[in-house]
């Protein structure tokens, strides 16, 4: 029956737009063009610079033919082509693919052939490993390869492409009428994840949520117009949590950074003023343990943004001695990075660190434009007791969720069951409706801010002539926050050692997957047979560590 509310009432161009975060730059080109937006060594870009340039691109690629969900793979480091990227592929109607950096040949050839990637953008630091992973594809399908040419890199590259980045942007119309997404939905970037099977699923994000998530970055963070933004983050992580959409958003300043060292990002806040950065806690423990020296003149009130492990009392304080702001996030690919974050109430400052630290160490409540993130029972679907003892696993419901897996319906159909997003981490809910992780129903380890399969490394393990069973599980470290500690039990009569142990997967594996702790002997089971894993995690704290 048709309402009053809707008779003569037509949706058109006039009242309804797709919402979608190339918008964002199209604005902020228009309002402030003269405005900073790149800052690279010396290059300096306007957003007018910066727009004219991503309009390049999406000509540029739709005169080589690709179009509407096309996959455009990126290989780069956090660069002035990586933040362009964000914008011109999708302008262009395609899919952007911004693969992991740190994978090794064989899983970007896996991904360049899952997602049927058409174009690849690759910095000179990683064009060795993307020609392996080109003579490992098994499409035979051509790709078009595009070499970035960066005065800041100093190694040896050669170039592997047809073209090179500023060529092919010349060949592109700086004034190229790109329009809006059809629909909202329409897919917007492809990002993989480590997962339980052998080969990563690939996350298909959509226009609407990855608009949704970066504006609820600026509320989040009460973040002003022309922030500073330092690329600590790599962009190729859930598309660097949709800040570059974010900095768009705000006219911000995208500092770049090729690598995240301790005195590099210190003389970037410095000389650049940077107001507002991100990371694994990996790289604010780095901050926090640097020496003095290296933090005098620090701007002040700079805004931190920690995911991963919760921040130590520790880490909290040191932060809070530089002067930083601290904020606790939580996500997974599938939800777009983070989509909680703890937030903080003013009457938590009186407290003494410990128990701040308690505090912010919570996962938190949902973003603002997340429609809801609840610890549910896994079974019933309903809410446990938010009494902070009552395990279930979180879950998410909203725009700010995955349209799904790419061609993986069965993934997508347990992922989403009962209409919501199941995260595979199991959590309590205390009173105030704050949540926080107890463990994880995947064994998935975080590693520096990188997920590792530990199903991934078994497989590697089970390899070695001499082993009989392995299971692999977190270790804590205070550094990467866990590494893979591996359990073996060898094969009657066979001998080996951790060293040959840990070089039969550096041959396999990519360095950060690779154990650094190494136990022999006769694996805890169950009746049937099964390996009993949290025997094994009970025990991999005093694991000795090795030095790889």
């Amino acid at each position: 029956m048709t309402s009053i509310f809707d008779e003569d009432l037509p949706r058109t161009a006039a009242n309804f737009a797709p919402f979608s975060p190339l918008s964002f730059i199209e604005r902020t080109a228009e309002v402030y063009p003269q405005r900073l937006a790149v800052v690279h060594g010396e290059l300096r870009q306007t957003w007018g610079e910066t727009y004219a340039r991503c309009r390049r691109l999406a000509s540029a690629l739709q005169r080589a033919g690709i179009g509407k969900n096309d996959t455009v793979a990126v290989m780069l480091p956090n660069t002035p082509p990586m933040v362009e990227a964000h914008f011109g592929v999708p302008m262009a109607g395609a899919v952007l693919n911004a693969l992991n950096t740190r994978l090794d040949p064989e899983a970007i050839a896996f991904m360049l052939d899952h997602g049927e990637a058409k174009a690849v953008i690759v910095d000179p630091e990683f064009s060795l490993t993307l020609q392996k992973a080109l003579a490992m594809r098994q499409a035979t399908t051509p790709l078009l390869v595009i070499d970035v040419e960066d005065v800041l890199f100093n190694g040896a590259a050669e170039r592997i492409g047809s073209s090179t980045y500023e060529a092919f942007l010349a060949s592109g119309d700086p004034a190229f009428a790109w329009s809006l997404p059809a629909d909202e939905w329409d897919a917007i970037a492809l990002n993989y994840t480590s997962g339980t099977t052998g080969n990563p699923k690939g996350v298909v994000y959509h226009h609407r949520g990855a608009a949704m998530n970066a504006v609820s970055n600026v509320m989040e963070w009460d973040m002003p117009k022309h922030a500073v933004y330092l690329w600590t983050l790599p962009m190729f992580h859930c598309n660097g949590w949709c800040f570059p959409w974010t900095v768009a958003a705000r006219a911000g300043v995208n500092v770049c950074l090729r690598r995240v060292e301790a005195q590099a990002i210190f003389d970037a806040m410095r000389n650049h003023g940077v107001t507002h950065y991100c990371g694994a806690p990996i790289v604010h423990g780095m901050l926090v343990n640097s020496p003095a020296a290296m933090k005098v003149g620090l701007p002040a009130g700079v805004k931190a943004m920690v995911a991963g492990a919760a921040p130590p009392a520790s880490m909290i304080e040191g932060m809070e001695q530089m002067g930083f702001d601290l904020t606790h996030v939580y996500g997974l690919t599938e939800v777009y990075g983070p989509a909680t974050v703890c937030a903080k109430h003013e009457s938590w400052d009186a407290l003494e660190i410990g128990e701040r630290a308690r505090l912010n160490a919570r996962q938190g409540v949902r973003y603002h434009l997340q429609r809801d993130v609840r610890v549910l029972d896994p079974e019933t679907l309903q809410p446990v007791p938010q009494d902070g003892e009552t395990m279930g696993e979180i879950m998410f419901k909203g725009n700010i969720a995955m349209k799904g897996y790419l061609k993986n319906p069965k993934a997508t159909a347990e992922a989403f069951e009962g209409g919501w997003f199941h995260s595979g981490d199991l959590a309590v809910q205390y009173a105030d409706g704050y949540f926080k992780i107890k463990d994880r129903s995947k064994d998935i380890i975080i590693s520096g801010g990188e997920n590792i399969s530990s199903i991934e490394v078994e497989d590697v393990l089970y390899r070695h002539p001499a082993v009989l069973a392995a299971a692999v599980v977190a270790k804590a470290d205070a550094k990467w926050g866990e590494t893979p500690c591996a359990f073996i039990e060898l094969k009657a009569g066979a001998d080996t050692t951790a060293e040959a142990i840990v070089a039969h997967c550096k041959q396999h594996l990519a360095g950060f997957k690779v154990p650094r702790a190494v136990v022999f002997g006769e694996l805890p089971k169950t009746s049937t047979g099964k390996i009993q894993k949290f025997e094994l995690r009970k025990l991999a704290g005093s694991a000795a560590a090795i030095d790889i």
